[in-house]
């Protein structure tokens, strides 16, 4: 896992070569899990989901011990049908993905919303990390 920190590089350096080669897939299927893209501003960082074709109702995020885990489980309804399934390719899914912030994140204030198949997640920093920087003048 991964802290974020100032350094926007040592973020994506730790984030994406700390882990296996399974990274990002589903360690019992081998199917992928939802692909995440992670932007960083002054003032927070900004995660992106990407799981098209699901329900806001259906994802959990929270944040816990200095863990953010973005959950999705989709359960299916057991309905009596009148046909005879041949072959069913179309299956309903959970993953989670968990990332460790670190105290610079005002997790109080963490932010989610699901539009066009990408759950966007904003992490804002705490005031004392967006400080700007001062100019010294030279005597």
């Amino acid at each position: 896992m991964t802290q974020f920190k100032n350094n926007s590089l040592s973020v994506f350096d730790e984030l994406f070569n700390a882990f296996p080669s399974s990274w990002g897939r589903d360690a019992h299927a081998g199917y992928p899990t939802a692909s995440v893209n992670i932007h960083e501003t002054e003032d927070a960082y900004h995660l992106e989901l990407n799981a098209p074709g699901r329900k806001k109702e259906d994802f959990t995020i929270q944040v816990e011990k200095g863990l953010l885990t973005i959950g999705y489980e989709k359960k299916e309804e057991n309905t009596e049908k009148a046909y005879k399934t041949i072959r069913k390719e179309f299956t309903y899914r959970s993953f989670k993905r968990s990332f460790s912030v670190d105290d610079k994140i005002n997790t109080e204030n963490i932010q989610a919303r699901y539009e066009d198949g990408v759950l966007k997640v904003l992490l804002p920093k705490k005031d004392e990390v967006k400080i700007a920087p001062k100019q010294i003048t030279i005597q």
